[in-house]
């Protein structure tokens, strides 16, 4: 069953990295067909021409589809593979396109300068990351609306690479040097210029081409109305999410699927499936779900921000904004926001539907609510102290005032030194990207079950329905146990 399952799940991959291919090779063409018919695009030999054009093109893609991951941690061996097949395709690119009457060593090298410098800048802009859209398209529709933008990227890396590719070539030593004076220099800048915006835009087409396939999603459920359908609908998706390595397509294709489950009233029969009367099944779509969770807010408990680390800590106070440190490793966790908003949406709307949907009570008696609301809050404060907010705990006595009143206090929050960096840089638009969505799920779970946790924050039982008794990936659980009685009161900001 395990290699079965394995098998379909491999298919998908294969499937989308041939039609990537091919719908690669047809854009490709007409690129080049396209710049044969400018007036000063005339190869000598066509059709040799368009196969070296083509050639070149299966050193680019395939390495592209290698290096592309959804995952942010870099892979420095495809990034140095990713880069020489580029430096090398657009050698041989270059010659192809180019005018003939050119020395080709130097439109060879120059190729390769151009091709180096789009490869570098490809990898510091990180585009190799998979961004999966908000709202899926169909995929022709897709793919021409990022035409003129890939268009207009093209246009301006070109520009961009033809200056200072022209300036290294003159200054590179090499026997096939032109006079300025003379016409065949003008005319090979024209044409090189119109050459490298033709491979840029090819590639540029490329990029999107495969990320329109790549992000596309895919339902892993049997056909409805068949037997596996009936019977364990769930288990396509649950070998999709516990087989693969984390850090696979299909792991984040089988999260996409899953968050779309659970938020829509599409297929309400796959989330009904998750509700069987084991509970295994719901036990084991929260507990994938969760590890990601678990994972950030242990990274984020073990950085210098984390109460764990006072002197350094200390140290970064004793710095200017200008000078603070942070731990880039809990840095390169934030740009995995997409996996962590897949979760967290998941988890809460989930929980949120088993109030209604949740006929055998598997989510509150298998202990999955309070896992699931422990873990959210858990996170969201590891999110917040690594931002540099300091909130200071008090007990619930100091909440209450005379007859049992609960007063509102304010938040006594402050924001530490180090956290002057982090605001004018990626990294704070991340922190609050996944602070908002958790703040969301909380706030969705409390929604739905607003009645309830208010009569047992009443009766004292709060904490037992909702809090697990163990200790929490970060903070304490006096601390998780307070802030679900802020978002309880609906003043958490």
């Amino acid at each position: 069953m395990m290699s079965g399952s394995r098998g379909r799940l491999e298919l998908v991959v294969k499937k989308r990295l041939m039609s990537f291919m091919i719908w690669q090779s047809i854009s490709s063409s007409l690129v080049f067909l396209c710049f044969l018919c400018l007036p000063f695009s005339s190869p000598h030999y066509p059709l040799f021409s368009f196969l070296l054009f083509l050639s070149s093109q299966l050193l680019f893609s395939p390495t592209l589809s290698l290096l592309s991951s959804p995952h942010p941690r870099p892979r420095l061996p495809l990034s140095l593979l990713f880069a020489t097949a580029a430096s090398f395709s657009a050698a041989l690119s270059l010659p192809a396109a180019a005018h003939p009457s050119s020395p080709l060593p130097r439109l060879a090298l120059r190729g390769f300068l151009l091709g180096s410098l789009f490869a570098s800048h490809y990898l510091f802009q990180r585009r190799w990351l998979l961004h999966f859209p908000i709202i899926q398209r169909p995929l022709f529709f897709s793919f021409k609306m990022g035409v003129p933008s890939a268009a207009q990227q093209a246009f301006k890396l070109s520009a961009l690479a033809f200056v200072i590719s022209g300036v290294l070539l003159e200054l590179l030593p090499h026997p096939f040097k032109y006079s300025v004076a003379t016409t065949g220099f003008f005319v090979e800048q024209l044409t090189t210029f119109a050459a490298t915006f033709a491979i840029f835009f090819s590639w540029e087409l490329t990029h999107h081409l495969h990320w329109v396939l790549h992000t596309k999603r895919s339902i892993f459920a049997p056909p409805k109305g068949s037997a596996a359908a009936e019977t364990n609908p769930s288990e396509h998706l649950l070998s999709a999410l516990e087989e693969t390595t984390p850090t696979s397509l299909l792991r984040y294709l089988a999260h996409l699927d899953l968050c779309m489950v659970c938020e829509n009233n599409v297929d309400t029969w796959r989330r009904a499936g998750f509700f069987e009367e084991t509970s295994e099944t719901y036990k084991r779509v929260v507990d994938v779900c969760l590890k990601p969770l678990e994972h950030l807010a242990t990274k984020l408990g073990e950085g210098p921000g984390s109460s764990v680390d006072k002197a350094t800590q200390l140290s970064n106070q004793l710095l200017s904004p200008t000078e603070a440190r942070f731990d880039f490793k809990n840095v390169e966790e934030l740009y995995n926001f997409q996996l962590y908003a897949w979760c967290s949406r998941s988890v809460a709307s989930l929980t949120a539907c088993s109030r209604k949907e949740d006929k055998n009570g598997v989510a509150q008696l298998s202990g999955s609510n309070a896992a699931v609301v422990s873990t959210l809050l858990s996170c969201l404060l590891a999110v917040e102290n690594f931002m540099g907010k300091k909130t200071n705990l008090q007990s619930p006595n100091q909440l209450l005032g005379p007859a049992g009143i609960k007063w509102a206090t304010v938040n006594s929050g402050r924001v530490d030194v180090a956290a002057g960096k982090r605001r004018s840089g990626p990294v704070n638009s991340k922190a609050y990207a996944i602070a908002d969505v958790l703040k969301t799920s909380i706030y969705q779970i409390v929604s739905a079950f607003h009645d309830e946790m208010l009569a047992g924050a009443k009766a004292n039982l709060l904490e037992k329905d909702w809090i697990t008794a163990g200790k929490p990936h970060f903070g304490t659980r006096e601390m998780l146990i307070q802030k679900l009685r802020i978002f309880l009161d609906f003043r958490a900001t």
